[in-house]
């Protein structure tokens, strides 16, 4: 059984009026069931012909989910399982074939099947299906290196308002700092607190980001899968992206924090206070 992507013309007929001999069953996918409202058991007449009414009556037997396949979700076209010689009928083209795929286990079997079928006959092209899957998604990595790009962007514009931000707050408490210095508190201590206050600023900010990129993930997969009706997930938060922002945040805060101290502690306690 071979699987191929056509539109199809698919008609209801009356249980009554088909013939005696037991309809074969075909598969179509869960698009174009909700399209032409067919479920499991119902009859229909497939024909390559949209005018006309006569065919070869089939039962649907089955109905397909579509992988989460990038390459698809922009196309319309409906994907149907029929027979072989269904196909034949439909297409008109015999025994030809404009595609096919041949199962192999190994690298050297798939190397003696590609030769082979490369060597067959002019006009034919084998390729292996990783090669196949590494030219369509080409555009998709175009798309993620500039998604990267952008990443990159904002954390380096994230930094320096992070950084800017620190500077202020810190900035305001000079004079505690300048207290706390003529107090006879070290500037070991004071750098410690600064940036663990800076620590747990950025771990309580990494959480409510997650908390934010999960929502709106959430909400993104659940339009667009609506849209096109596919099971793809178009934003993904994985315990990856997770683990290197808060690890990214954690070292932004800590710098950002110890820079903002380290501009502070060293200046004289005195000049703090007469600013």
């Amino acid at each position: 059984m071979l699987i191929f992507l056509f539109t199809l013309a698919l008609q209801g007929t009356d249980r009554a009026a088909l013939p005696q001999q037991v309809p074969r069953g075909i598969a179509i996918d869960e698009r174009l069931a909700a399209d032409s409202k067919l479920r499991v058991g119902d009859m229909a007449v497939i024909t390559g012909d949209p005018d006309t009414s006569s065919g070869d009556t089939v039962r649907i037997a089955a109905i397909v989910r579509r992988r989460a396949d990038p390459s698809e979700i922009a196309r319309s076209e409906y994907r149907v399982r029929l027979h072989l010689d269904q196909l034949q009928s439909l297409t008109g083209y015999g025994d030809r074939v404009d595609r096919f795929a041949i199962a192999t286990r190994g690298d050297s079997s798939t190397a003696r099947a590609l030769a082979a079928i490369n060597a067959s006959a002019f006009g034919f092209r084998a390729h292996r299906s990783a090669d196949i899957a590494v030219e369509t998604s080409e555009t998709f990595r175009v798309v993620s290196r500039f998604h990267g790009a952008i990443g990159v962007i904002t954390i380096v514009a994230s930094a320096v308002f992070l950084l800017c931000v620190l500077l202020l707050k810190v900035d305001e408490r000079r004079r505690d700092i300048a207290a706390l210095r003529l107090a006879g508190i070290s500037r070991s201590t004071i750098m410690r607190a600064v940036v663990l206050e800076a620590a747990l600023i950025a771990v309580l900010g990494s959480g409510v980001g997650v908390a934010l990129g999960w929502l709106s993930s959430a909400g993104v997969n659940s339009y667009y899968q609506g849209v096109y009706r596919t099971p793809l997930k178009f934003a993904l938060v994985t315990s990856n992206i997770v683990l290197l922002a808060v690890s990214l945040s954690l070292v932004l805060g800590i710098g950002a924090g110890a820079l903002a101290a380290l501009r502070l502690v060293r200046t004289p306690p005195l000049d703090l206070l007469g600013r």
